[in-house]
């Protein structure tokens, strides 16, 4: 993460153990951390494969049949990492680890008259013991040792953290002797050299700790609390934000259509998946182990030695949702009518569409909606179904996520079509699932044709690894291609880094590769001579800037543009094309913008379509700002736009500070819009000193829209979009206001 990480927040990582792929021992224990503390020691493991068969034909090797794993990631990891020794060549991501942690015992007390009865005075001799050293008594010719003056100790706290995530992990771990002193089992030691474990933490998957091989390697450690922590899916529909689940709730009752209740499962349908762990009840273990299902915010208590063991006062309760609802109707009565009137403009939004002003009354509260002129229906709008397109804000807020925004992504729905995302910051996935639900998240991971990334800033592509080892499991046994992800060069830099973890089956495409300029390049073919080979254009000829003032001095063969980096990216630009034509786009189109190094918008446009009469409509067009400064290239880019994805991270009154950070204000984000002409403006990227909803002023967002994580518009609905923002404000009517406690460390600001 150097790439994009400031050098004061880089995290200085301790490594241990022995290169993944030597054949040696695992059985080892590291010890990466002993201090007066905490000691922690940490022992691999590897998966276990079975041997490969070696066939006498052309001296080559095939899979034996029974390998022992059955997880398609060792499938996957047999057939294509075979090495000729009959061993498997294994990455870090295939590496797991036990961790045991242990607190230093918990010394006797201190018994004043034992000491007075050695010779001891009161003062520091008598703390010198209590730290463990012998003094010299004062009174008598004798040693006194802490032992003699100190009560019994109580040996120190011991968890063990274990990550099995496959059968194939299994075997390795049930025959580790590193364990041996942490079992109770009396045959295999002396009571003696016993360690008392007080908590194991299982982090593996269900179908891992349900073998009887695991329950019985479970089963050796004696009387311990087990909790079982991996993959608990009950635990998705208890939100831990309760603050962002209310919200939520709250704009769902309001209006249902932009924002959808989310996506979580009830636990009678979490129970029909096969994934689903087994209760406690179902492990065959001794009485004397205790088998606990995690729960969200679950503690187990190490210190003080007092209140050893669980914890469930922090865990979150269910949601009522009827509750949060009767709660909202008594804050606010005017929301009743005000949410029935929204569906009455929903529900015949294609009548109105070109109205005037409209006003609800309700309870003695005028609301009025702030415009007197709407623009025409744009012609691409015309025969929209509901199963076009759908624009989903899975992030809004800018630089690190809040308790009610997470960071910037946009997933561009097109249902059968498949689907796309613009930017990818972390915790993506996670939205992706309260959302969809789990199954609707893995369906839409799997539909993702391409992945567009803005610029290199943390808070626009972190969760993008996630997202792409999940597609690569989830069609690990379906024929597919790699993702084409589009990014600025340095996320190339990181993502190479990540794929020597794991393979993220993905391609990469400079965002230079796809400006305007680059495509018509592709597309007319002009740059390629008779031979077939990629020609090089004029300036590049000439070298004229080769030492001119300021120019980097860089290979020319390496180099931006070089008939080498022109060559490689052309392949990849015919399958984007290609990808793009199946899902009913025109064109995937970069373009620079003002915030950092290599920081592109973008726009989407849908291909042309034919009504039943043979008229031919113009697809829609979606333009993405990314982080910018209101810019030439974005008003040019923005030119007819259906929608405009603006970020407004500061109010109106804070352009000094938006000028110095390179990001923009609500008004001249509207002003963009405006200019280029575009028919909807969904505001978005706010800064999380706004924790609710931004300050903004009605008076110019006739066509403007304020975004909310997990809002959902659909282009048949852009012609009401702007028609709810009056009642949105009076949903928050109480809390437009600026949470200066939440403001972002400017240094941190500065970065993103």
């Amino acid at each position: 993460m150097k790439s994009f990480i400031p050098n004061a927040a880089m995290v200085h990582a301790r490594s241990f153990g022995p290169p993944v792929d030597s054949s040696g021992a695992t059985d080892e224990l590291f010890v990466p951390i002993n201090d007066e503390v905490v000691k922690i020691s940490a022992v691999l493991l590897r998966p276990r494969y079975s041997k490969v068969s070696k066939t006498t034909k052309e001296g080559s090797s095939e899979l034996d049949d029974s390998l022992v794993g059955v997880n398609h990631l060792e499938k996957k990891i047999s057939a294509e990492r075979m090495q000729s020794t009959a061993e498997f060549a294994l990455k870090p991501g295939d590496l797991a680890v036990v961790y045991i942690c242990e607190l230093p015992e918990i010394k006797g007390k201190f018994d004043p008259k034992k000491a007075a009865a050695l010779g001891l005075r009161p003062g520091p001799k008598c703390r010198e013991l209590q730290l463990g050293n012998s003094v010299q008594s004062d009174h008598q010719d004798i040693m006194v040792h802490p032992g003699d003056v100190l009560g019994p100790s109580v040996p120190g706290p011991i968890v063990l953290v274990v990550d099995c995530p496959t059968p194939s992990h299994m075997q390795e771990l049930s025959s580790i002797h590193s364990l041996t002193p942490y079992y109770s089992d009396p045959s295999e030691q002396s009571k003696e050299m016993c360690k008392k474990v007080d908590c194991v933490i299982h982090l593996s998957p269900a179908s891992v700790t349900c073998t009887t091989e695991y329950q019985q390697w479970m089963s050796r450690f004696g009387e311990v609390q087990h909790v079982m922590a991996g993959h608990q899916l009950k635990n998705v529909e208890i939100p831990i934000l309760k603050s962002s689940a209310r919200i939520a709730t709250r704009l769902n009752y309001l209006c249902p259509q932009f924002f959808p209740s989310p996506g979580f499962w009830s636990l009678p349908q979490l129970k029909s998946l096969p994934s689903v762990s087994r209760g406690p009840s179902e492990f065959s273990l001794p009485a004397s182990c205790q088998v606990i299902t995690a729960e969200n915010l679950l503690k187990f208590h190490l210190r003080p030695y007092a209140q050893l063991g669980l914890d469930r006062s922090g865990i979150p309760e269910v949601t009522s949702r009827p509750k949060i609802i009767e709660d909202l109707i008594t804050e606010i009565p005017e929301i009743v009518d005000a949410s029935e009137h929204i569906t009455q403009l929903l529900h015949h939004g294609n009548n109105i569409a070109n109205g005037g002003s409209m006003t609800l009354q309700a309870n003695n509260v005028v609301i009025e909606e702030p415009w007197l002129h709407e623009t025409a229906l744009p012609s691409c709008l015309e025969g929209i179904t509901r199963e076009d397109m759908e624009i989903v804000l899975l992030g809004t807020g800018s630089s690190q996520p809040s308790k009610y925004r997470n960071v910037t992504s946009i997933f561009i729905n097109l249902f059968s079509k498949g689907s796309i995302l613009l930017d990818c910051g972390e915790g993506t996935l996670g939205q992706l699932k309260r959302r969809f639900g789990i199954e609707g998240a893995d369906e839409a991971v799997k539909g993702l044709r391409c992945i567009w990334i803005s610029h290199i800033h943390a808070d626009h592509h972190t969760g993008i690894a996630r997202i792409l080892a999940l597609r690569r499991d989830l069609l690990n046994e379906t024929p597919h291609e790699p993702l084409v992800v589009v990014g600025p060069r340095q996320l190339k830099i990181f993502l190479d880094a990540y794929q020597k973890l794991e393979d993220l089956d993905m391609q990469f495409l400079d965002c230079r590769q796809t400006t305007e300029a680059s495509l018509k390049t592709f597309e007319s073919g002009e740059n390629k001579d008779v031979n077939g080979s990629v020609g090089v254009q004029n300036d590049q000829k000439d070298g004229s800037n080769l030492f001119a003032k300021g120019s980097h001095m860089e290979s020319y063969w390496k180099r931006p543009g070089s008939p080498a980096d022109a060559s490689a990216a052309f392949p990849l630009l015919a399958m984007l094309k290609r990808v793009l034509r199946e899902a009913g786009l025109e064109a995937l189109i970069s373009f620079p913008v003002i915030h950092c190094p290599q920081a592109y918008g973008v726009v989407l446009k849908a291909a042309d379509r034919t009504n039943s009469t043979g008229k031919k409509i113009p697809g829609w067009k979606i333009v993405y700002s990314g982080d910018t400064r209101p810019c030439p290239e974005l008003v040019a880019a923005s030119h007819g736009a259906t929608v405009l994805i603006h970020e407004a991270t500061f109010e109106d009154g804070m352009v000094e500070e938006a000028i110095a950070r390179n990001h923009s204000t609500t008004q001249e984000a509207i002003e963009v819009g405006d200019a280029a002409g575009a028919y909807r403006i969904i505001l978005t990227h706010f800064s999380q000193r706004y924790p609710k909803i931004p300050v903004f002023d009605e008076t110019h967002m006739h066509k403007t829209s304020i975004a909310f994580d997990m809002m959902s518009v659909n282009l048949a609905d852009l012609p009401m979009l702007p028609r709810v923002l009056p009642y949105l404000k009076l949903l928050f009517r109480d809390e437009m206001i600026v949470d200066e406690s939440d403001d972002v460390n400017v240094a941190t600001a500065a970065a993103i």
